[in-house]
């Protein structure tokens, strides 16, 4: 479990570790400016999530993997928990935490590192059957039961990481074009078909406001109501200018501040004001170098197991950063995600941090044999 001598220590990516302090330390400077008391608490996320990455980072993953049933199933109970009346949290009509007294925890968020690991290990355990439609029936049903536990809080934009990641991860494990190809072709236009179908007034998938974002995006004029957040983010985010307000001596005219879960959705948007066009391009060039990094770590990493588990991290990583910045400039529908390591929130912010424990865990391995 701690056996130091398979680590080479030299290769630790420090870099990595820097990046994600800045980008935690502007993010929760930003959090300061709109919510005061979030900020506090987000400098308990990041000692939190400090500590946590540190622990996993040393700790060999291939003991970790050892449990993935112990770990799936103890996934399946936190996302049971809150649902259950006294210790489930709900707030803003979804039931998505569990109240620790402390903090509230958000098990969705916990869980998408929780499959990563899982589904990493059940790859590398199938390495042989990966031309088997076997390995997709039985992978597709381990991602689902999460996946609808999670819809039925409701939270939709969670299950779309995890069903993105998943599909990252199972292309990375060397699925066969036989079975690919197949899938792609009823994939494709059922996708589309089923795009049209959640339009229609009867459709029985999505909740009336998950609907209501969808057609909000397509069609704002008939839906003012509905899109006046993203219009009012993207509306901040040009208040900003090229310097931002922060650079302008105008940091007390926060009118970000006005803005709903400014502090965690729609981050951006405070990102945009005070920062500017060049600010928000330093965050996002930033966020891009930390996947960048953990994307050359699965391609350096030295066994099967690393390589997925540092795939489906940048995979997660990779489609908030692109969801969250999306819904902030309206080039997407709204939803519900968080922008790693700069949005407020405790359990996502110590979920990314053991993320990144894992990546520097697989960038010391040094003794593997790739699987």
């Amino acid at each position: 479990m701690f056996d130091f001598k398979q680590y080479d220590f030299k290769r630790m990516n420090y870099s990595l570790v820097v990046l994600i302090l800045i980008l935690v330390g502007i993010g929760t400077y930003l959090i300061q400016l709109v919510e005061p008391s979030d900020g506090k608490k987000q400098i308990l996320g990041l000692v939190l999530g400090f500590m946590a990455m540190s622990f996993v980072a040393v700790v060999d993953y291939h003991y970790v993997c050892r449990f993935i049933w112990f770990i799936y199933l103890a996934n399946i109970i936190l996302l049971v928990m809150v649902f259950i009346p006294g210790i489930g949290k709900t707030q803003f009509d979804t039931q998505r935490w569990i109240n620790l007294r402390v903090f509230d925890l958000q098990p969705s968020e916990v869980c998408k590192i929780m499959m990563i690991i899982v589904l990493a290990q059940f790859f590398t355990d199938r390495k042989d059957k990966m031309d088997k439609i076997s390995t997709v029936i039985l992978s597709a049903i381990m991602v689902i039961l999460p996946v609808l536990l999670i819809l039925k809080q409701p939270d939709l934009s969670s299950s779309m990481v995890m069903l993105f990641v998943y599909v990252i991860m199972i292309y990375a494990a060397g699925l066969s074009y036989k079975i690919i190809v197949p899938i792609l072709a009823v994939g494709i236009p059922g996708s589309i078909a089923l795009f049209w179908y959640i339009q229609q007034p009867y459709q029985k998938l999505l909740g009336d406001y998950q609907q209501g974002r969808i057609l909000s995006f397509k069609f704002p004029e008939k839906y003012p109501d509905l899109v006046w957040q993203q219009e009012n983010s993207v509306e901040l985010i040009g208040s900003g200018r090229l310097y931002g307000k922060l650079f302008s001596g105008q940091s007390l005219e926060l009118k970000s501040k006005s803005l709903p879960v400014s502090e965690s959705d729609f981050i951006f948007s405070v990102v945009g004001e005070q920062l500017g066009f060049i600010g928000g391009c330093v965050i996002i060039g930033l966020l891009a170098i930390v996947i960048f990094k953990c994307l050359s770590v699965a391609r350096t990493a030295k066994d099967r197991t690393g390589m997925l588990i540092a795939t489906g991290i940048s995979a997660m990583l990779m489609f908030q950063v692109f969801a969250n910045i999306g819904v902030s400039t309206f080039i997407l529908p709204n939803t519900g995600l968080p922008l790693p390591f700069i949005s407020y929130g405790l359990s996502s912010l110590v979920s990314y941090m053991i993320g990144i424990g894992f990546i520097l865990n697989v960038s010391l391995q040094r003794k593997n044999i790739r699987g």
